[in-house]
């Protein structure tokens, strides 16, 4: 997959793909028929993603709470995984946000990337103010020479399928329910870090892992799958991770902390992903070090149980 962060100089052999635009935080199920519509549209043409870093949300409201699903790192990870061939991650800048709708269409689109059609999904909203909607795409789309299609928002049960109703989920500690949306388990992605290794004091060395950015799931225990990305270890594994503030042990950043099952190595300077299965209890706070390591055994107990049925 190529990477194209500047509209203004784009090498002509990266021009004339197809492409879904949005942020496609968390890369789920509607953002998957998206692409795909995408993909089918120009079976002929490169697959590109128009995206945007950091997400406008961030750039406007810089002191807001995390909401993120997936860093623009993971979200690249999941794109080239499904296929994607060129991803444009367009700067969201003063610049950008001040476009209108028709700059943004003729500018951006057209003169900049060259693309040959676009996707969008019908709440799509762009251009100064987000002033511009799917069908106005639509009509510049035929003044500049690219085609449009509106792609009809995804419903699962009695609600639309959303980053919103995802991180609802995780809040929750509904795991599950935030996989059906995704089409894949929620995963943190991240480098492995230097904590203060109480868990291999206590006969659980863990990989400790930033949420920085990302929104919060619901504090707690979680049955978990592993995959270390690089290095010598590099494969997939079953385990069980603590996610939150650790209130054992003072106050503390957030964090998620990850006991892989029957492993043994070194994992300082590789990358994991973590995919939430099941939460299996929220944090607490025990009477020693004997209660936590009972209540340690007995999470291990489950998640391996829980995890030998996937």
């Amino acid at each position: 997959m190529r990477i194209i962060r500047d509209h203004d100089s784009v090498a002509t052999s990266d021009q004339g793909a197809t492409a879904a635009i949005g942020n496609f935080d968390g890369v789920h199920k509607g953002h998957l028929s998206v692409i795909e519509l995408a993909r089918s549209a120009q079976p002929d043409a490169p697959l590109g993603i128009v995206t945007f870093e950091p997400h406008p949300r961030s750039f406007f409201a810089p002191n807001a709470p995390p909401f993120r699903l997936m860093s623009a790192e993971a979200r690249m990870h999941r794109l080239e995984k499904i296929g994607v061939q060129r991803l444009y991650e367009l700067p969201f800048n003063s610049a950008l946000a001040a476009l209108t709708p028709e700059e943004f269409a003729r500018d951006v689109l057209h003169a900049g990337l060259g693309l040959r059609h676009v996707v969008v999904g019908a709440d799509f909203c762009f251009g100064q103010g987000r002033k511009g909607t799917a069908e106005d795409l639509q009509r510049f789309g035929a003044q500049y020479g690219f085609g449009v299609t509106i792609a009809p928002l995804m419903a699962q049960g009695v609600q639309t399928v959303s980053s919103t109703a995802i991180r609802t989920a995780l809040s929750d500690g509904r795991p599950r329910d935030a996989a059906e949306m995704l089409g894949h388990w929620h995963r943190i992605d991240g480098p492995v870090l230097h904590g203060e290794k109480r868990g291999r004091d206590l006969g659980y060395p863990t990989a400790n892992m930033s949420i920085e950015g990302l929104h919060p799931p619901a504090f707690g225990v979680y049955a978990v799958l592993v995959d270390v990305l690089d290095g010598p270890h590099a494969g997939s594994y079953h385990g069980v991770a603590s996610l939150g503030v650790r209130p054992m042990f003072g106050v503390n950043t957030p964090n998620i902390e990850t006991f892989i099952f029957d492993f043994k190595g070194d994992l300082y300077g590789t990358s994991l992903s973590v995919g939430l299965v099941e939460h299996l209890r929220g944090e607490e706070k025990f009477d020693g070090l004997d209660a936590l390591i009972a209540q340690m055994d007995a999470d291990s107990a489950r998640a391996r149980a829980i995890l030998a049925d996937l």
